[in-house]
């Protein structure tokens, strides 16, 4: 069924079921608040974008981080996935 992201300030990005309302993943990891998240073009991944200065890349169906991504000095505050 239909899927929704949100990002939030308790350092935590969910993935919910639009139907029933119900948490589906909770992606934890961040260590401040997550600003943004995005999901990839075909449904796979998530984009999160936090306060603690680094992005991470998400499997959708688990909700496992499959990669951090470092080398901000500063607090994120967007995510996009480019096109192909």
């Amino acid at each position: 069924g239909k899927q929704v992201i949100t990002a939030s300030h308790d350092k935590h990005a969910k993935i919910w079921s639009v139907e029933s309302g119900e948490c589906l993943r909770t992606l934890s990891g961040h260590t401040d608040v997550v600003r943004s998240a995005a999901v990839s073009p075909e449904g796979k991944l998530v984009l999160t974008a936090s306060d603690d200065c680094t992005a991470r890349v998400w499997c959708m169906e688990t909700g496992e981080c499959l990669q951090t991504l470092l080398g901000h000095q500063d607090m994120l505050h967007s995510t996009e996935f480019l096109p192909h």
